[in-house]
C-alpha cells in the first residue's frame, strides 16, 4: 500500500464491524488504514500526514481531549470525528476541539472516502452551515471577552485553563509551561476560586461559555478553509 498518500487511523474499538470499515476505505483509498483503541495514543505516521478519524460512539469527550493533547506533539495528525449524530453534535465539539473534519452516522462510505481525501488534500471538510455556526459562536465569544474582564484571571491562569480545557493533566500543564507541578496545583486552585468552581470539568464548562477557544484553523495553508458535503 502506498503510504505516500498519507495514513488513517480509526480510534475505536476492534470488531468485526470496524474492520470491515477498515477494509473499504482501504480499498478505495489505497492507504494505509489502522484500528487503535481509543486508550492507545499512538506513535503511528509519525512524519506522514495522518487523518485520525475518533469513532464517537467509541470514544469519550474525555478521552478526544487526551487525543488531542497527544496531537500538539504530533503535528502531521488531522483530527476528526466520526459517527456523529447530527450538526448539532458537531458544533458541541467543535467548540472545544481543534477538528479539521466531521462526519455523521448518516454519511454514506463514498462521501466518507470523498472527505478523508480533501483532509489529505490539506482542507478542512465541513458544511458551510456547521462553520458559519463556528465562526458566530467565536465572534460572541471575542466580544464578550472584550466586554468583560475574565473573572480577575491573570495571563498564566488563562494559559492554564486553556490546557485544561485540552485534556492535559497537571504533570503535562507543568511540562508545557516549564513549571513545577506544585505551582500548577497552587494555580488552579486560585482558579477554580475566582470563577467559583470546584473541580476541573467545572472548570472547563466555565472556560466554554466565557472564554472560547480558539478558531479552527488549517494547519497547513494557515487559513480557515471549508469543504461542503
Amino acid at each position: 500500500m502506498n503510504q505516500e498518500k498519507g495514513l488513517i487511523l480509526l480510534v475505536t474499538e476492534h470488531n468485526p464491524q470496524s474492520q470491515l470499515f477498515v477494509d473499504y476505505i482501504q480499498r478505495q483509498l489505497e492507504c494505509p488504514v489502522l484500528i487503535v483503541s481509543p486508550s492507545d495514543h499512538t506513535e503511528e505516521g509519525d512524519g506522514i500526514r495522518t487523518v485520525v478519524l475518533m469513532d464517537s460512539d467509541h470514544v469519550e469527550e474525555s478521552v478526544m481531549q487526551a487525543w488531542q493533547t497527544h496531537y500538539y506533539d504530533q503535528p502531521q495528525w488531522i483530527l476528526t470525528a466520526f459517527n456523529l449524530k447530527d450538526e448539532d453534535h458537531a458544533a458541541e465539539l467543535s467548540t472545544f476541539m481543534h477538528l479539521q473534519g466531521v462526519f455523521y452516522r448518516n454519511d454514506t462510505l463514498e462521501l466518507i472516502c470523498k472527505g478523508i481525501k480533501t483532509l489529505l488534500a490539506g482542507d478542512l471538510w465541513m458544511s458551510r452551515t456547521l462553520m458559519a455556526r463556528l465562526i458566530e459562536y467565536f465572534r460572541r465569544q471575542q466580544l464578550n471577552s472584550y466586554r468583560r474582564p475574565a473573572c480577575g484571571l491573570t495571563q498564566r491562569e488563562l494559559e492554564i485553563i486553556g490546557l485544561l480545557g485540552s485534556g492535559a493533566s497537571n504533570t503535562e500543564i507543568a511540562n508545557r509551561l516549564f513549571v513545577s507541578e506544585h505551582t500548577v496545583k497552587s494555580h488552579l486552585y486560585n482558579i477554580f476560586r475566582k470563577i467559583n468552581v470546584h473541580n476541573r470539568l467545572q472548570a472547563v464548562n466555565w472556560a466554554r461559555q466565557h472564554l472560547g477557544v480558539p478558531p479552527l484553523m488549517n494547519p497547513h495553508s494557515g487559513k480557515p478553509t471549508t469543504a461542503n458535503h
